[in-house]
């Protein structure tokens, strides 16, 4: 049977090898995996900060997200935020990804400050494009700027 549910402390080394997959194959760039860990632990033990979903099927967890917050200030409602995304090659094209976006909707739509669902994808990625235009999501007019800081 295939579900979605939330991901508990015994997914946390899926995801961050999913994590890591995913970062290879998007941005072939090396991720500290011990710091991962210690991201997901977080997120799952601090929902007020962050969500993962996970789709498992025969046991095994083949799919994930994560769902973050931001405040809107114009809308005094919150923005869901889906991000770090992962299908299992192998799992990819048959329905996992649309999934756990109809649980986020549902999820949303028990939030009287969710205000709608945004979610940033490369642009190169002509398939999630489509996959997220299928959804019902558009195309904003925004671009995503960012400046990162070093941690030790």
């Amino acid at each position: 049977m295939t579900a979605v549910r939330r991901a508990h402390a015994g997914d946390v080394e899926v995801i961050v090898g999913f994590m890591a997959a995913m970062a290879a194959e998007t941005e072939d760039r090396p991720l500290d995996t011990a710091r991962v860990a210690t991201g997901v632990s977080h997120a799952i033990n601090h929902p007020e900060d962050a969500i993962y979903l996970v789709v498992e099927d025969s046991g095994a967890v083949r799919a994930c997200l994560m769902i973050t917050f931001e405040w809107s200030d114009w809308r005094a409602g919150r923005f869901w935020w889906i991000q770090s995304v992962f299908v299992k090659a192998g799992f990819r094209r048959r329905g996992l990804y649309t999934m756990l976006h109809n649980e986020v909707r549902r999820l949303a739509a028990t939030d009287p400050m969710a205000c709608g669902i945004r979610l940033y994808v490369e642009v190169k990625n002509i398939g999630a494009h489509a996959t997220y235009h299928h959804l019902g999501m558009y195309e904003t007019g925004y671009r995503l700027f960012e400046e990162e800081f070093t941690r030790g």
